[in-house]
């Protein structure tokens, strides 16, 4: 290959630090496949700037890009304090959805009265004031047992792991903000705190008919969605997965994140969707301009494992070393990928349609031949996302009409996207096109093309071809 480019891919999520149209330039030139909104902070006023800036910078660099709304969620925290609280172990403090600030009474920006029982466990402040329910005195009121000696402070998170939101995922605001993007070009929705596949379906429901044409990515932070009966099915239901281990490690305990995270990347492979690794994948570059050794263990161990993106939050949102830490992070996927296989996994592919067989087929064939990258001609994305579920070592080059997709497939693991008018010979003229510009290099170049006899049409790829050009 003359040209060389990373597998797994690079979502960074714009902040203060970045959130300049020349900064996102910089940052999808260094490497970043898709830019994550944190929609827990800013203003539409600010994604209204943001959103042109991201395509414009896009299309100077030359690639397609994904843009990705996270909603916040049920993430549930204290209000305004007085000032810092000290509490000490045995105290019994109470969280109010109704009160200010008084003593060992907090306000709180959600009314857990209507959802906790007593005798479950609650963590403030990312678990380092842990807590138990012993009474729910007022209909707008908990009381609760301080399990160690901390501080609270204004508009700390609150985690709940044995509490059951009973399908009430979506928070006033959560659905104000999914109609603000309906109609903006956003290619991917995060779903925070998922607890099981009706989560999903239901802001499926919600997009469809508002017209929107963006996928669903499920966060998993719940101990609810990590039970084996379900989280297969919220695989299954979604379009891609997080693994947000931030809250994740709150929720079911940190020890459980790195099992949860093979296991979630495994069904995403076997499933054909798509795979974020997410949370202090660099936190320590927030502040320094190189990673420590065991960021840089768990960047290469995600690649091993198969993730297709890997994700970045404070790094590139607060941080003082951006690009450095893009940078980074890129060096690391290259050198693993050239050095370590992708870890095999067992009943990889769902092969329950057409696309899936045809996809299997290809990845066989191609390692068989020793082609130089597999060109897969695709409507929806489809197609190129079931060839990726088996991590071939080797680019994946699709085109397709439609350039939603093609940002899709941004996110996607080893796609590199092209947007071209359907036509008979797509792929076999993009193949030329390629070799022209010098993309396989000098000599004979040998690639699979995997195309449908109905092009522009969705679910009807069901031919392999293998073309040679000098």
């Amino acid at each position: 290959m003359a040209i060389i480019f990373k597998r797994t891919k690079i979502l960074a999520t714009v902040g203060p630090n970045t959130s300049t149209p020349e900064m996102l330039e910089k940052l999808i030139a260094a490497g970043v496949n898709g830019i994550r909104l944190n929609f827990s902070h800013g203003s539409y006023e600010e994604r209204d700037e943001q959103l042109p800036w991201i395509r414009e910078a896009a299309a100077k660099v030359g690639k397609p890009v994904a843009i990705l709304q996270d909603l916040q969620g049920p993430k549930i925290r204290l209000g305004m304090l007085n000032e810092n609280t000290p509490v000490k172990k045995g105290d019994e403090i109470v969280l109010d959805f109704a009160a200010e600030h008084d003593g060992l009474t907090f306000p709180v920006q959600y009314n857990l009265a209507e959802k906790v029982k007593v005798g479950e466990p609650i963590y403030i402040f990312d678990g380092k004031v842990r807590t138990t329910v012993v009474e729910i005195p007022s209909e707008t009121a908990i009381k609760l047992r301080v399990e160690n000696d901390g501080v609270l402070m204004s508009k700390k998170g609150i985690n709940l792991p044995d509490t059951d939101f009973g399908g009430d995922i979506l928070t006033p605001k959560d659905l104000k903000d999914i109609e603000y993007g309906l109609d903006k070009d956003i290619d991917y929705v995060a779903l925070s705190f998922v607890q099981s596949a009706d989560d999903i379906n239901n802001l499926r429901q919600i997009l469809v008919a508002g017209g929107s044409q963006a996928q669903i990515i499920a966060k998993i932070e719940t101990k609810a969605a990590i039970k084996p009966e379900v989280m297969e099915e919220i695989v299954k239901a979604t379009d891609g997965i997080m693994v947000a281990r931030g809250d994740l490690a709150v929720e079911a305990g940190a020890e459980l994140v790195p099992i949860v995270q093979r296991q979630l990347l495994a069904l995403c492979r076997k499933h054909g969707k798509l795979s974020i690794v997410a949370t202090q994948m660099m936190a320590s570059m927030v502040d320094n301009p190189e990673p420590t050794r065991a960021e840089v263990s768990d960047v290469a161990n995600a690649v091993i494992q198969g993730a297709d993106t890997v994700m970045l939050s404070d790094e590139t949102a607060n941080g003082s070393y951006p690009l450095e830490t893009v940078a980074a992070m890129k060096k690391v996927i290259l050198y693993t990928q050239d050095h370590a296989p992708v870890a095999p996994v067992h009943d990889i592919i769902a092969k329950n349609l057409q696309r899936d067989a045809i996809s299997t087929a290809a990845v066989s064939l191609a390692e068989q031949l020793g082609v130089d990258a597999i060109i897969a001609e695709t409507k929806s994305g489809a197609t190129a996302a079931n060839i990726a579920g088996h991590r071939p070592n080797l680019p994946i080059i699709s085109v397709t009409s439609e350039m939603r997709a093609a940002q899709q497939l941004a996110l996607s693991y080893a796609n590199r996207c092209y947007v071209r008018p359907d036509g008979d010979e797509a792929g076999f003229d993009l193949f030329k096109e390629l070799k022209s510009e010098g993309f396989f290099g000098e000599g004979v170049s040998k690639v699979i093309i995997v195309s449908g006899q109905q092009p522009g049409v969705i679910g009807t790829t069901d031919t392999i071809k293998v073309r040679v050009l000098e």
